[in-house]
């Protein structure tokens, strides 16, 4: 018998990744060049926002996706934090509610106004103080709304009701910093990794942890559930320091399904899931490069399928979420690519080609809408719901109806001088910092001028009473 190669039936095998022009890119952002391993940038339907460089604390534009172009170096900015921002999510039911941590141990929730910010937004519709050291991570509940998660350099994982604006569970199971925080379909189990090199499935209401791997051979960096198939995906290095993904059974973590070596660079890889086309993204910082496959129900579970190819580094990507897509190209996935050597955004659509302009019933099934499924009070109370489900050809640009309602609390004031300061936060631009320091530095020379005319008149009053001292008295 000859030899056949074996031929893989697959609608995406020829999905392409197109760069959008210049012209739909958003130009003169001065991304920040903080190291931490995080995206720095989140996207929905309406808005863009991106962790930006500044002093004098942490601070994020907000950009509405229509405003493409360049961007004015005075652009507003959401600046209320004292620390640099780690990370930022928008909530997937409230499209002008973003959350976001910082090294200043908060976690702050924003609410953006209809059509952008016109001016600096200083003041968070809600504070959230519980963690004892910088937080790096916030994760929005798939299902329910108001139920934000956050993990801190304390190791510990808080699960906050923003209805009521508290924690109301602490995770403590971890021994160091925790990397990566993934939830499953319907938000009922969270995979977390860890610097003490463990990968754990962990019961989120009771934080009680199911399954737990120790993974020696495989050092993992970031988790992602993959839909419903039960299984996760890790990406991390060999003891060889290659880089490595890894498929995971999420009720048993003794061995791995599958080891996939990819390369030998050192940049870490952000893995991407579409649950609905059974695609796998990697993506590496510091490459240019994405590589995308689709997984299968058996093995060899991973499928190569092609490589989007880039000379740009990137430093995070942002993803669409599906409702944003744009059908009608057959898109089926849409990065937002940090170029921080440019301080470029850059949109990259993978497209599925297809020579019919009619809507492609087979590559967009039902997907997870905006509207959730549960209420705070439900999921805590052990209900778990699947999200409810949308179809992208009528209703993909439907709005959602919801309000974010932050919980009434007595408003702390310190008056110093009658001045409230709390009340009356200093600007945090780069430009009023600079005329803040430029003024500050008038009133040192002044006072030192008026130091130095002090001493020279205390040094003149000084010889006046020696002088007068020496007068020989007469008799």
């Amino acid at each position: 018998m000859s030899w056949r190669p074996q031929y893989r039936s697959s609608k995406f095998r020829n999905v392409y990744g197109k760069a959008a022009s210049r012209e739909h890119c958003f130009d003169g952002i001065p991304i920040t060049k903080n190291v931490h391993d995080n995206h720095f940038c989140a996207v929905n339907a309406r808005f863009l926002a991106i962790v930006t460089e500044s002093a004098g604390g942490g601070s994020f534009l907000v950009i509405p996706l229509e405003q493409k172009g360049r961007i004015e170096p005075n652009y507003p900015k959401v600046c209320g934090h004292q620390g640099n921002v780690l990370d930022i999510k928008w909530n997937p039911f409230i499209e002008n509610i973003i959350a976001s941590c910082s090294e200043d141990t908060s976690v702050r929730i924003w609410e953006i106004p209809e059509g952008g910010l016109k001016r600096n937004m200083t003041e968070a519709v809600l504070e959230l103080y519980g963690h004892s050291r910088r937080v790096g991570i916030v994760e929005w509940h798939p299902t329910t709304n108001n139920i934000l998660l956050s993990a801190g350099y304390d190791y510990k994982v808080l699960i906050w009701n923003l209805e009521i604006g508290e924690p109301v569970k602490m995770i403590d199971c971890h021994s160091d910093v925790i990397l990566c925080m993934s939830f499953n379909a319907d938000g009922s189990l969270l995979a977390t990794t860890c610097k003490d090199k463990r990968l754990r499935v962990l019961e989120p209401r009771s934080g009680k942890v199911l399954q737990e791997a120790s993974c020696k051979n495989h050092r993992v960096n970031r988790v992602v559930f993959l839909g419903s198939t039960k299984r996760l995906l890790t990406t991390g290095v060999s003891r060889w320091n290659t880089r490595q993904i890894a498929l995971w059974d999420q009720e048993d973590l003794s061995m791995p399904l599958v080891e996939e070596e990819i390369d030998g660079l050192s940049g870490l890889l952000f893995p991407f899931y579409d649950a609905d086309t059974h695609m796998l993204y990697l993506a590496g910082k510091g490459d240019g490069n994405i590589r995308y496959y689709e997984i299968g129900s058996e093995k060899p579970y991973l499928n190569y399928l092609m490589e989007f190819r880039s000379p740009a580094p990137q430093k995070g990507l942002g993803v669409m979420p599906k409702h944003g897509l744009d059908v009608s190209a057959c898109e089926v996935f849409r990065f937002y690519k940090l170029i921080t050597l440019k301080g470029v955004i850059e949109p990259i659509s993978m497209i599925v080609p297809r020579r019919s302009e009619t809507y492609q019933e087979d590559i967009y099934p039902m997907t997870p809408g905006t509207e959730p499924a549960l209420t705070p009070d439900e999921w805590l109370s052990g209900v778990n719901r699947d999200p409810i489900l949308m179809s992208l050809k009528e209703g993909y640009k439907r709005n959602s109806k919801m309000v974010f309602k932050a919980p009434v609390r007595e408003k702390k004031s310190m008056v110093v001088n009658g001045i409230d300061l709390l009340a009356n936060v200093p600007p945090r631009t780069e430009s009023e910092l600079l005329r803040m320091f430029f003024r500050q530095q008038d009133e040192i020379r002044r006072l030192k001028e008026e130091l130095s005319q002090r001493d020279i008149r205390i040094r003149q009053l000084q010889l006046e009473l020696k002088n007068f001292r020496n007068i020989p008295k007469n008799n």
